[in-house]
């Protein structure tokens, strides 16, 4: 149900889960939040699943498939970037030289394929939308030929925009291609707060509260989000489904905005 799909879980030092396939209505994403203190060590290795890996904030290293690859950035609002592919049965381990924090995305994959590292400097921003719902997305691992699945990016809305609008969906049931996709959320100031929406064209409709660490699964529907005034958002999106193709349907009675004049 869409009632079940936002999850708030309290930073900790570790890995952490935070939303898992098989739970509730995720058929193919799992999320995890790694948090190391300097010098702290993680290691995590999925026999039948790949990952990407997007570093959040903090200085260290990232080692998988013998290479090492020093890794930093101050913050998601200041710095682009740096994404990690890891193909299934291949260890991951990071190395904190600051206190450091990235977010995990896994789903089943087909064995084989190589590690990549996505550094800022390929990270291209793209304007999206206009007006009161123009935002700044960045591609990570979207249509490159390394990953096998999954799809991972960043939005960024300024205070008071909307994105993922006019609203769209990717749930299959108007053609195009079925992908489950999960959020996380990033607010500045962290205290702030910001609005997710979910429904679907017969009726069904739920609108989630969203803090600085949430998660929200997007299993089906519609799912506009926006930001009160005064925060910053970000969220990380990563999707993945029957095809690996960013394809989208709009909700038909919301396509006349592209048209407007004064949006």
């Amino acid at each position: 149900m869409l009632s079940d799909t936002l999850f708030r879980v309290p930073r900790a030092n570790g890995l952490q889960l935070l939303q898992r396939r098989g739970d509730g209505d995720a058929r193919e994403l799992t999320t995890r939040r790694l948090r190391l203190e300097a010098e702290g060590v993680e290691s995590f290795h999925a026999a039948d699943e790949e990952t990407v890996v997007v570093l959040q904030q903090g200085r260290g290293v990232f080692e998988a498939a013998g290479h090492r690859w020093p890794v930093s950035r101050t913050g998601v609002f200041v710095e682009r970037a740096t994404a990690l592919y890891v193909p299934p049965d291949r260890r991951l381990t990071v190395r904190a030289e600051t206190s450091l924090e990235a977010i995990l995305f896994s789903t089943p994959a087909a064995p084989g394929g190589d590690v990549v590292l996505v550094p800022p400097e390929s990270v291209h921003p793209a304007a999206r939308g206009r007006d009161g719902y123009s935002r700044e997305v960045h591609d990570l691992l979207v249509s490159d030929s390394h990953v096998h699945r999954l799809m991972v990016g960043e939005t960024f809305n300024p205070p008071g925009h909307w994105s993922s609008f006019p609203p769209h969906k990717h749930d299959g049931r108007d053609g195009e291609p079925k992908l489950e996709e999960a959020y996380y959320y990033r607010i500045d100031p962290a205290h702030g707060f910001a609005t997710q929406m979910l429904y679907t064209a017969d009726g069904e409709a739920v609108s989630h509260v969203v803090r600085d660490g949430d998660v929200v699964l997007l299993p089906y529907g519609y799912h506009p989000v926006s930001s009160p005034p005064g925060y910053r958002l970000y969220y990380l999106w990563a999707l993945a489904g029957a095809e690996r193709k960013l394809a989208l349907h709009e909700d038909p009675a919301h396509r006349w905005i592209h048209d407007a004049r004064d949006a």
